[in-house]
């Protein structure tokens, strides 16, 4: 049985009015949220791009979608 984990990542773009203090709050809920790896935003390149990595055994990017969009009804992954 392998052990491997495997890992992706997801661009979300965000309003661009959302605020840093928002931003945070929504970085550290999907922190907490079981299958998330991590989660950045590049401020100085993109600040309105989120960018997660998870574990899509554990956690789909829907989800992850859907739990952003507790905070912004307007976010949308990139791509889609």
């Amino acid at each position: 049985m392998s052990k491997d984990v495997s890992i992706v990542d997801i661009v979300v773009h965000l309003h661009p009015e959302s605020s840093p203090e928002e931003k945070d709050k929504l970085e550290d809920e999907l922190r907490a949220h079981d299958g998330v790896v991590s989660v950045h935003f590049s401020e100085e390149d993109h600040p309105h791009a989120m960018v997660v990595a998870y574990n899509p055994d554990a956690v789909s990017s829907e989800a992850i979608l859907a739990e952003i969009r507790k905070h912004d009804g307007k976010a949308v992954m990139a791509g889609f």
